[in-house]
């Protein structure tokens, strides 16, 4: 909190990495440097462990050492596996309320836990929840840092992340609320939006659990991905706010407009709706996730007769988009494939 209070210098950090909780049987470990471009984060990329199996880690920097975290490695691709346990959350709101359902988590047997966005709320402080945020609405690199240093300080998502492994991508919140590639909700330029969205992505990467090749370049960072568990499920995850085009119909909740339907509007950008059908298309996995971060299927707000009402920031707003995916599911058919969503506060 208030700027992380180290020194501008190179920190060496040293990690291992056991087969048991009291890091005894140590099986790796090394030392990396936490330098201050990256808030002294670390993010260690370990090879050469056994698949399908728990393991224990430790940090140590000078003489403190970290809590020890616990993490499980993946199946090998082709092995074949009985059974998966997951959890998704999503829109963790510190103002809105406790992180009780992350205490419950820490006590499941989960195999790995699937954030789909909103880890962090740009907005300042809101009076009336139980809690509120520690400054105004977050614009630079030391804001945004500083507002994930305030939602790791809760114990029980402290244990979420120390009990699993976690698989990420980020939502509008992150960033911006309802923000689109390069526009903002804010009446900001492009060219400040541009570096706001520099800021937190780089906070982003460095308190997240990202590889190193998640690492942003400026206002761009390569988050979707696929993960493969045995020949049981493959996880598509998805990045619907980088490369998505605007909102039609001026956003917000209401009858959809033509823009609605425009065959060029796109969720994911060109590139990434191709790297999805190609995975799909080729994947040998039992269940195929599509891991992503607003409602996907089509949601009707208005109860009563007369025009539907619709929300033109998830996939209602972009229907020949999901036609695209929809009709590709129906005439390729992966093997049974589920779209896991986050972003309404509802399930």
């Amino acid at each position: 909190l208030s700027g992380g209070g180290m020194p501008l210098v190179n920190v060496p950090v040293r990690w291992q990495v056991a087969l048991d909780e009291n890091m005894r049987q140590v099986v790796q470990r090394g030392t990396v440097l936490a330098t201050p471009e990256l808030a002294h984060s670390v993010h260690v990329d370990v090879r050469g462990l056994d698949p399908n199996r728990y393991y224990w880690y430790q940090f140590q920097a000078g003489k403190e050492a970290s809590p020890i975290g616990r993490t499980r490695t993946a199946p090998a691709v082709y092995d074949s596996i009985r059974q998966l346990n997951f959890a998704f959350v999503s829109c963790q709101d510190w103002q809105n309320g406790y992180y009780t359902a992350y205490r419950h988590l820490a006590e499941e047997n989960l195999d790995i836990v699937v954030h789909l966005g909103d880890y962090i709320y740009e907005y300042g402080p809101q009076s009336g929840g139980p809690r509120q945020h520690n400054s105004p609405e977050i614009i630079t690199l030391d804001d945004y840092r500083d507002r994930y240093a305030l939602y790791r300080t809760d114990t029980s998502l402290q244990a979420a992340h120390a009990a699993f492994p976690w698989i990420v991508t980020w939502d509008d919140h992150e960033v911006d609320n309802n923000y689109t590639n390069l526009s903002p909700e804010d009446n900001q330029t492009q060219e400040a939006f541009r570096k706001r969205r520099a800021n937190a992505y780089q906070a982003y990467y460095e308190h997240m659990p990202l590889r190193l090749s998640a690492l942003p370049k400026g206002a761009d960072a390569l988050l979707y991905r696929r993960l493969t568990f045995g020949n049981l499920a493959e996880f598509n995850v998805l990045d619907t706010r980088q490369y998505r085009t605007n909102q039609p119909c001026d956003d917000g909740l209401k009858p959809r407009c033509p823009g609605a339907f425009d065959p060029n509007a796109t969720m994911t950008g060109s590139q990434q709706e191709q790297w999805l059908r190609k995975g799909l298309d080729q994947s040998r996995s039992r269940w195929n996730v599509i891991a992503q971060q607003v409602m996907f299927a089509e949601y009707n707000f208005n109860s009563s007769p007369g025009p539907g009402i619709f929300n033109m920031d998830q996939w209602d707003g972009y229907v020949a988009a999901r036609n695209r995916l929809l009709n590709f599911l129906n005439q390729r058919q992966p093997s049974n494939p589920v779209v896991i969503s986050g972003d309404i506060h509802s399930s």
